[in-house]
């Protein structure tokens, strides 16, 4: 709820997005996985996104939300994805912060083809550990882990942030990840 009672994000945050791109076909809900990260198309380039930027979505109160959005209408042919462990988060925080429907709202849109869920074998768990462990002087976030070790994994080196986190992260070459949001 806003500070004037009114109810923010959720649906209208859904409708936002979806009058601002074309990430509105229907995915078959059998289909237990996302097309090959490296077969983007013609023109289309994977970002990987963390919570923040979902978060400001899908709650048009979000001072990022403006920001968010307008990001993605000038990158119609971006594909997005994310992992289980940010989508757990933002569903948590927005049933707390908006209402249980903004929560179901991004599911819906995910379901939607609005953003490919990573789906990491049980191996990234020893990776995720690693990256935790490696830059353990951070507070641990278990998102942002999730992140960064399928940044490396599936060779994604864009990624979508609100965090100034992602600029300490580096891959074992050394790289940093590419935050497209926040320059």
């Amino acid at each position: 709820m806003s500070a004037s009672g009114k109810r923010v994000g959720g649906a209208k945050a859904t409708a936002t997005y979806a009058a601002t791109t074309s990430r509105t076909s229907k995915l078959k809900v059998s289909e237990s996985r996302p097309p090959p990260y490296g077969a983007a198309g013609a023109g289309a380039a994977h970002v990987l996104v963390d919570s923040g930027p979902l978060l400001a979505l899908f709650n048009g109160a979000d001072k990022w939300h403006a920001a968010v959005a307008d990001w993605l209408k000038a990158n119609p042919r971006i594909k997005l994805v994310t992992t289980w462990c940010v989508l757990t988060e933002v569903c948590a925080m927005l049933s707390r912060r908006v209402h249980n429907d903004a929560a179901l709202d991004v599911l819906r849109w995910a379901l939607r083809g609005g953003i490919n869920i990573d789906g990491a074998p049980q191996d990234a768990l020893v990776s995720v550990l690693a990256i935790s462990e490696r830059f353990a002087d951070l507070p641990f976030d278990l998102a942002d882990a999730s992140v960064a070790e399928a940044a490396e994994r599936l060779r994604i080196r864009r990624i979508l942030s609100i965090d100034s986190d992602f600029d300490v992260y580096r891959d074992h070459a050394g790289r940093p990840l590419q935050n497209v949001l926040v320059r």
